[in-house]
C-alpha cells in the first residue's frame, strides 16, 4: 500500500470516526451536546483536523443524517420485498415508526433539525431517493387514480405527523395502534 493509499484510508476512517462519535453523542446527551469542541475531545483530535472533514457542527449534522436516510431506506425495501399490499404497507409504517423510536437523534437529524439536504429536487442525494422509493413502492398499490408520488408524501407527512405527535407527548400512547389501522384503513378503503 502507498504512502497516499494509508493516508487517504486514515483520513476515511477518522470521517466515520467523527459521525459515529456525534450521533452516539447525539442519541445519549442530545444534540447540544454535539460541538466541535467536544467531538475533538472525544475523538482525540484536534478541532482543527475535525474542520478538515466538515464545516462545522451543520455538516456533520448532515452526513450523520445522510447516513441515518441509508440506514432507513434499507429497512423499507426489506419490507416491501414480499408480502399482499395491505402487509406491506403496514409493515412500512411499523418499520417506519419503529426506526424514528430506535433512533430519536438520528431521526431528528433526518427530519426536523436544519440541515442542507435538498429534498425532492434534482440534486437530492440518493439516499434520500432511495427512501422515499421504498416508501413509494409500498404505497403506490393505494394510490387508485391519484398521483402515487404525492400519495406517498401525504402518508409520509402522517407517519411524522404522529411521531413528532408522540414523542412530544401530544398524542397519548394508549391511541397509538387506533391512530396507526385508522391510516392504513383509509388508504386500503380507497383502493
Amino acid at each position: 500500500m502507498s504512502t497516499q493509499q494509508r493516508k487517504e484510508r486514515e483520513r476515511a476512517q477518522r470521517h466515520d470516526l467523527i459521525i459515529n462519535t456525534a450521533r452516539k453523542l447525539a442519541e445519549s446527551e442530545g444534540w447540544d451536546a454535539v460541538t466541535t469542541r467536544r467531538l475533538a475531545d472525544e475523538i482525540e483530535y484536534s478541532q482543527p483536523v475535525l474542520y478538515s472533514h466538515f464545516a462545522g457542527k451543520d455538516a456533520i449534522v448532515g452526513a450523520v443524517a445522510l447516513e441515518g436516510f441509508t440506514e432507513l431506506a434499507v429497512r423499507l425495501r426489506a419490507v416491501t420485498r414480499t408480502g399482499e399490499p395491505r402487509a406491506v404497507l403496514e409493515g412500512l409504517a411499523r418499520t417506519y415508526m419503529a426506526f424514528a423510536e430506535e433512533n430519536p437523534a438520528l431521526y431528528d437529524a433526518m427530519f426536523t433539525m436544519a440541515v442542507d439536504l435538498p429534498f425532492g429536487q434534482d440534486d437530492t442525494p440518493q439516499p434520500l431517493r432511495d427512501g422515499f422509493q421504498a416508501l413509494l413502492s409500498g404505497v403506490a398499490r393505494f394510490a387508485g387514480g391519484r398521483d402515487p408520488e404525492v400519495l406517498t408524501e401525504v402518508v409520509w407527512s402522517a407517519l411524522h405527523g404522529l411521531i413528532v405527535l408522540s414523542r412530544g407527548g401530544r398524542l397519548p400512547a394508549s391511541g397509538r395502534e387506533a391512530r396507526l389501522t385508522l391510516l392504513l384503513d383509509q388508504l386500503d378503503a380507497t383502493r
